[in-house]
């Protein structure tokens, strides 16, 4: 709700000043603009999104994606011990992490929700130390392939959008290592360890 109230302001704001400053035609000029390059962008990066969620589905239906998230069960089983005693969150969880590794952030997002809502029952509405966790995990993912990001940059032009790799693996994994000992310190604050 308060994110409509900002972009409201903020066109509010963009009409005033077009108005003030005498750059009305501008402004819509600009809104228009924009509005066509994001209805075109949507489409160039569709077509690599489908594919990439298609490459999911493929993997889901020749039990690929099961192998994969059970390789994840030990560090999971570690990391969120309560969410690991029931099978199906823990299941919702390693296909959040393996569509994250993959780069598929369209495709793991209801893998996360899923997750989520699993691991919100019984909470009381405070979310648990485990639910705060896998949000971060979830946030701050490693991307093995960063899809969504090189399909923007193939929409673009790059000649080779995969050539950002070793960046995004570098940030990727910095930014899970700095989530989960944020996360780990927090939770050990909170409980009157340190």
């Amino acid at each position: 709700m308060a994110i409509s109230w900002i972009w409201a302001g903020m066109v509010i704001l963009s009409l005033f000043c077009g108005l003030y400053t005498g750059n009305l035609d501008d402004v819509a000029s600009a809104a228009l603009n924009g509005a066509q390059s994001a209805v075109e962008l949507s489409f160039s990066m569709a077509g690599v999104l489908c594919l990439w969620s298609g490459v999911m589905e493929v993997l889901n239906a020749c039990g690929l994606s099961q192998k994969i998230a059970g390789c994840f069960h030990p560090l999971l089983h570690r990391l969120l011990p309560q969410a690991s005693r029931d099978s199906e969150t823990l299941a919702a969880v390693s296909a959040n992490v393996s569509a994250n590794l993959l780069g598929l952030g369209n495709a793991a997002t209801p893998l996360g929700i899923q997750a989520a809502c699993r691991m919100a029952r019984g909470c009381g509405g405070t979310a648990s130390d485990e639910l705060c966790l896998l949000v971060v995990l979830n946030t701050a993912s490693i991307q093995l392939l960063p899809t969504t990001v090189a399909s923007i940059r193939a929409a673009y032009g790059s000649a080779a959008p995969f050539d950002i790799l070793p960046a995004v693996w570098v940030s990727s994994l910095a930014s899970v290592t700095v989530g989960l000992l944020t996360a780990r310190f927090l939770s050990r604050r909170k409980r009157g360890h340190l």
